[in-house]
C-alpha cells in the first residue's frame, strides 16, 4: 500500500476543493497547519498526524511527470498537489488516496499512483491510543533517533522533494543523519544521490532475502544503537551484499561535467550564464527548468534564479536544472558568497544510449568559451558506463572515467605557465585562449585516473 499519492490536476486546488478532500476521514477528523500553513495535516482525535498535504505547486515543466512518475502528463502545466500518509495507522495510506482521489475527481485530473484513487470516507478504527506518540514533527520522517531520522520510501523513484529537503534540512541543522529506507526495486534521482552521498547520510534498501544494505556501497547493514550502520564481523572486512552485483553493460553512457565559476559581487552579475552555456552547446538548448527541489517546476530564467540567491545571500543556495525531454540532462548547481567573490559548483549529467555517442569533441570549444565569457575556475569531464535516464538502481555502478581537465585563466596565472606546461607526468595541455586544457582519454581506460591523480599533485605543489 502506497504511503505518497499525488493528485495532478489542470486546475489549481481551491479552499473548498482542499476541504472536500480533507473530509476523507469523515467528521471525527480534525485539521492541523504546519510550515507557517504550507502544509494542512489531517488528524486523528487525539492531534496525531495522518496525513500531511503540501501546498500545490504548478509544474510548468514539459515532461517532469513522466521523469518523476513515469506518468503521461503531456506538455501541459499541471498542479501537483502531494500527501504522505504516516507509516503508524493502517489507514492512513488509504486516506491519502481517497484525499486524491477527491481532488482529481472534482478538477478533472488524475493519481499517482493510478491504483491509490478513491473517493471513499476511510474511517479511522485502528486503537491510536496503543500506538507511541512518533517523536517527529517534520512530516517526511517515519522514525527519529538521537542520531538518526529515517524516511521510508515506497516509490519507483525517489526524487528530491521539497518533503525530502527539509528532512535534510532538519537532520543537517540538528547533527542527525539522514537514512532513507526503500526496497531493492527502487531507484534515485541524480540530487537525491548527491545529498546522500556523504556519511553518516544512507540509503538503505530492504530487501525480503537479503536483509538490508547501502544502496550505494553495497555494505551489508543492521540497525543498532538507533541507526542503520555496517554490520562488521570481527576481523572481517565489511561484508558486501550479494544483491548488489553489476549488471551487464547495456550500452547507455553518461557525461558528466563537474566546473566552477567565479565572478565579482557586483549588481549587474547573472548567474546560470555558464550552465545555461554548457547546456547549448552539448544539447542544442538552454535548460528547459530551474527549482529548489523536485519536481522542477519554473520555466528557466537566469534572472529569477539570481534573484533567489541574491535574497538568500551570504547563505549558499542549492538549486536543480533541467534539461527537455528528447535529451536526459540534469544539474545541481551551489552558489556560494566567498572572499574571492560569488561561486557556482555545477555538476551536470547527460545520457546517452547506445547508438548515441557523447559530443566529447566539443568540450574543447566549450572550454574555451566558459573561460573567456563565465569566469571558469575549473572544468573536470567524465564519461561513466551508467543509465541514460540518468537515474540510480541499488546495484554496483562503474566510477567514471576522466576525459578531460581545464584550468581557468585566473588559476592559470596563480600556478605559472612553466609549470603548466611541463607537467612531470600526463598529457601536455592544449591552450584554450588564456585557458589550460589537459586531455586525459575516450572515457574508456580507467587508466586515466592514475594520468589525472599525477596531473593534480604536479598542479597543487607549485600552487
Amino acid at each position: 500500500m502506497t504511503k505518497d499519492v499525488i493528485a495532478l490536476t489542470p486546475k489549481m486546488p481551491d479552499i473548498p476543493t482542499l476541504l472536500a478532500g480533507l473530509y476523507a476521514g469523515g467528521p471525527n477528523l480534525g485539521v492541523n497547519t504546519t510550515a507557517d500553513g504550507a502544509v494542512v495535516q489531517l488528524c486523528a482525535p487525539d492531534g496525531r498526524p495522518l496525513v500531511s498535504v503540501e501546498a500545490p505547486i504548478l509544474v510548468q515543466v514539459p515532461g517532469e511527470t513522466a521523469r518523476l512518475l513515469g506518468h503521461p502528463g503531456g506538455d501541459g502545466p499541471v498542479w501537483w498537489t502531494e500527501a504522505r500518509a504516516s507509516t503508524a495507522v493502517a489507514e492512513a495510506g488509504r486516506l491519502a488516496g481517497s484525499f486524491a482521489g477527491r481532488l482529481a475527481t472534482v478538477l478533472g485530473g488524475t493519481v499517482w499512483p493510478p491504483e491509490a484513487a478513491t473517493t471513499d470516507v476511510i474511517p479511522v478504527t485502528t486503537d491510536i491510543s496503543a500506538i507511541p506518540v512518533p517523536a517527529t514533527s517534520t512530516p517526511a520522517v517515519d522514525v527519529l533517533t538521537d542520531s538518526t531520522a529515517v524516511v521510508i520510501q515506497d516509490r519507483p523513484l525517489v526524487s528530491m522533494t521539497s518533503w525530502l529537503s527539509d528532512a535534510l534540512r532538519t537532520t543537517t541543522a540538528t547533527d542527525r543523519a539522514l537514512q532513507i529506507v526503500t526496497p531493492p526495486t527502487a531507484r534515485l534521482t541524480l540530487p537525491t544521490r548527491t545529498a546522500l552521498r556523504g556519511l553518516p547520510n544512507r540509503w538503505v534498501v530492504q530487501d525480503p532475502e537479503h536483509g538490508y544494505y547501502d544502496g550505494l556501497s553495497g555494505a551489508v547493514l543492521h540497525w543498532k544503537n538507533g541507526t542503520f550502520t555496517p554490520a562488521h564481523d570481527d576481523n572481517v572486512p565489511t561484508r558486501i551484499a550479494e544483491a548488489f552485483t553489476a549488471t551487464a553493460d547495456s550500452g547507455d553512457r553518461q557525461l558528466i561535467l563537474t566546473l566552477r565559476t567565479r565572478h565579482p559581487a557586483d549588481a549587474d552579475l547573472a548567474l546560470g550564464r555558464a550552465l545555461e552555456t554548457t547546456f547549448r552547446h552539448l544539447t542544442g538548448a538552454p535548460p528547459a527548468g530551474w527549482s529548489t527541489a523536485e519536481p522542477v517546476n519554473l520555466p528557466w530564467s537566469t534572472r529569477e534564479l539570481t534573484d533567489l540567491a541574491r535574497a538568500r545571500a551570504p547563505r549558499p543556495t542549492w538549486l536543480i536544472a533541467i534539461g527537455h525531454p528528447d535529451r536526459p540532462a540534469l544539474a545541481t548547481i551551489r552558489v556560494l558568497r566567498t572572499p574571492a567573490g560569488v561561486e557556482e559548483d555545477i555538476t551536470l549529467a547527460l545520457g546517452y544510449g547506445g547508438d548515441e555517442p557523447p559530443p566529447l569533441d566539443t568540450v574543447e570549444e566549450l572550454a574555451a568559451e566558459l573561460d573567456a565569457e563565465h569566469g571558469l575556475v575549473t572544468l573536470f569531464t567524465a564519461l561513466r558506463a551508467a543509465r541514460r535516464d540518468l537515474t540510480v538502481p541499488a546495484r554496483f555502478e562503474l566510477p567514471p572515467v576522466p576525459v578531460a581537465f581545464t584550468l581557468g585563466h585566473d588559476q592559470a596565472e596563480r600556478i605559472g605557465t612553466a609549470r603548466l606546461e611541463r607537467p612531470a607526468q600526463g598529457p601536455t595541455p592544449v591552450r584554450l585562449g588564456s585557458a589550460f586544457h589537459y586531455r586525459l582519454g575516450d572515457g574508456s581506460n580507467a587508466e586515466a585516473w592514475t594520468t589525472f591523480q599525477h596531473l593534480t599533485q604536479h598542479l597543487k605543489q607549485q600552487a
